[in-house]
Order: structure tokens, then sequence, then C-alpha cells
């Protein structure tokens, strides 16, 4: 396949995009899916809405693929990661000594639900990987027999650290703990296959590595699972018999649809299937390819100066996120100085972090170590 896809973005040719690890910038395909929403909106309103709602369908689709559900009905259309973590953090029927294992690297949105339930007696194991020789195996250990959930981001949004998923799903399997896995730095970037990891409850944003908008995620909660979290929110939407106004008896859905209580977010639905559309037709074999190959340039071009420091551990299944420091100087200051010369990056972890997708010509990538170069030569005091 063409690995030119020069023609799917239209980035101003001054941008170095390498922040798809926070918020990505759309395809023009995406664009233009907006704007035909938009203007069908304005010009005939909700005339075409039997359309609008196979497009919702189509989505649930693609998503159920890209995470190789068993089914659509295994799949939510939810607001962000963190209301569908909520769902599950407020859904689970705790008992007071319960145990939740996690790390002390999550992002909040995989913190915070879950440090809310202190109230309920129920702690959580925050585990340290860092200089771990075996983070999976770190996080194993700490499973007990009151650990009623594990929960752990595929990739850690600061640092870059993978664990084993497929090797966590075993476990908790076979010692009867939930397993969730916050996969919003992962799904858009690899192959996902929440069958292979054996997980209960998967969650992502769109606007990250699906390329989609903010306010607009999915949830995947496993077939068998579904009953096992009661629901904290209720509406016209997540009935088994959605459309029927009139009818005064209600049941919940028997799909993962329970967890979408009211009106869909139409716009953004347009918009990520779109998105999604783009990623589905190269193949994520491809996609990942691309991004694991601009991921290990990345690493090569800081390991290759002595004057930095690479933060984030090679993994061998490859790296979408990068993050490194200066080993003497200001690390603050390069950032300020790349972000005044229109590099799109962030400081995370400690340092810079740098997340190319698999569209990042290598010229881009090429221009921001320029760049640092330059700033090393007007800061000599660095080295």
């Amino acid at each position: 396949m063409n690995n030119d896809f020069s023609h799917e973005f239209n980035l101003d040719d001054d941008i170095i995009y390498l922040n798809h690890a926070a918020v990505a910038p759309w395809p023009v395909r995406t664009e233009q899916a907006v704007n035909d929403f938009c203007r069908e909106n304005v010009t005939i309103g909700s005339k075409k809405y039997a359309h609008w709602l196979r497009v919702e369908s189509h989505l649930k689709e693609q998503l159920a693929t890209l995470l190789n559900a068993q089914s659509v009905d295994e799949i939510a259309l939810v607001k962000n990661t963190s209301e569908a973590l909520s769902f599950v953090a407020y859904g689970i029927g705790w008992a007071a000594g319960d145990n939740i294992v996690t790390s002390d690297e999550e992002f909040p949105s995989n913190m915070i639900p879950w440090e809310s339930l202190v109230e309920q007696n129920i702690s959580v194991k925050k585990i340290s990987l860092k200089n771990c020789a075996d983070p999976t195996d770190a996080l194993i250990q700490n499973i007990d027999d009151n650990t009623r959930l594990l929960t752990i981001s595929s990739v850690q949004y600061a640092s870059g650290l993978q664990v084993d998923l497929e090797r966590l799903g075993r476990v908790c399997e076979e010692k009867n703990v939930l397993f969730c896995i916050d996969a919003i730095q992962s799904i858009g970037a690899f192959p996902v296959d929440v069958q292979r990891y054996k997980a209960d409850f998967m969650m992502a944003d769109g606007h990250k590595w699906m390329l989609g908008p903010e306010g607009l995620g999915v949830f995947y909660c496993r077939q068998q699972a579904l009953d096992k979290l009661e629901l904290t929110q209720y509406g016209w939407h997540m009935v088994e018999d959605m459309g029927n106004y009139d009818n005064p008896i209600w049941e919940t859905a028997s799909s993962a649809r329970r967890f979408e209580c009211g009106s869909p977010n139409m716009l953004s639905i347009h918009a990520l299937s779109a998105s999604l559309s783009l990623l589905l037709e190269i193949g994520m074999q491809t996609v990942s390819k691309n991004v694991i190959e601009r991921g290990q340039y990345c690493v090569d071009k800081i390991q290759q100066n002595s004057a930095f420091k690479l933060l984030t551990n090679p993994n061998k299944n490859g790296n979408n996120i990068i993050v490194f420091k200066l080993k003497n100087g200001d690390t603050n200051a390069l950032f300020e100085y790349l972000t005044a010369n229109n590099v799109v990056c962030a400081k995370r972890g400690g340092g810079i972090r740098f997340s190319p997708h698999f569209y990042t010509p290598y010229e881009v990538i090429d221009k921001s170590f320029t760049l640092i170069d330059r700033f090393l030569e007007d800061n000599s005091n660095v080295n």
C-alpha cells in the first residue's frame, strides 16, 4: 500500500504535529463528513434521521471490528473514557474489604473513579511499575483473595509503558477477578483484541489515535459481564423497546446500549465514523507498523544524541509514546522553544512527549530534531 497519506490530512505546512497521545488532528474526510452533516441540519433538519441511525449503527460495527468484540451488542457509545470507567466503578456491587489493583502511573481518568470508592471501604492498590524487571508480574503478584478488579492502561500516557494484557487477562480469569483496560492510548495505534485479552471492560475516547472529535468514546462490556454492572443512568435510549414512547412498561436493553441513557451525539458519530473508515481502509496492521517505525525513529534520534535521556523504556512490540528530557539543562525551556516554533507536543512524565501517528512524514520528525539541535547550539551550557 502507498505510504503517502498526505492527501488524507491538511495540516498547515508550518505545523510539526507530534501530539496524537493528547488530541489528534482530523483527516480531511472527517472535516467533509462534519460539513455535510451541518449542511443537512441547516437545510433539511432531521429529515434523514433514519440515515443518521444507520451511521450510528455502522460506527458500532467499526468499533466492534477494531476491538474484535464478539458482537456490536458489546459496544456502547459514551461521552468519554471517564464516563465508561465510572459506569464500572459505580456499577459493581462492591463488598467492604474488596480491593482494586492498578499501577501508580495511571491517568486521572483511571484513578479518580476508583479512589472515590474509599467511603465504601474499598482500597486501591497502586503498584509501582518503574524499574520493574517484569511490570506485568508486579501487578499479578499483588492480586489477593480480596481483589475484585484489576484496571490498567494499555499504554501509559506519561511513560509509554506497556504491560502484557493477554497474560493479565488469563490470570484475572483464573482468579475470578474482573479485568478493565483503559485503551485510549492504543485503539487506533495498535491492533486490539478484547477476546484475546479476556477483557471484561475496555474504554477509550475517540480524539487521540482514532483521529476523531472530543466528546465521544467507546465502552466495551463483555457479554458475560453486562449483568455484573448495576445501572447508574436511565433514559429513553437504554430501554429494550427503544422508540416505543407510549409503552408504560419498559425493560433494560439486553445489549451494551443499556449504558446509553439519552440522545446520541450525532455530530461526533458522523465524525468518528469517517475517521475510523480511514484506519480500517488502511488496515490496523499497516497503521501499527507505521506507528512503530516512527516511534523507533524518534527513539533512535534521541539515543544518538548524548544531550538526551530517554525516559521511555523501549517496548518489544514498539512504542507510540516517546518521552525524553535533557540530561543537563532546562527541559521546560526546550519545550517552550519547540512550542514557539510550531512543534505540537506535550510535557509528560518529567520530560517532553512525542507521539507521531502512522501518517506523520519523517521530514516532520526531522524538523523537530533540527529545532532541538538549534536550541542546543543556542544554549551550549546544556551540554
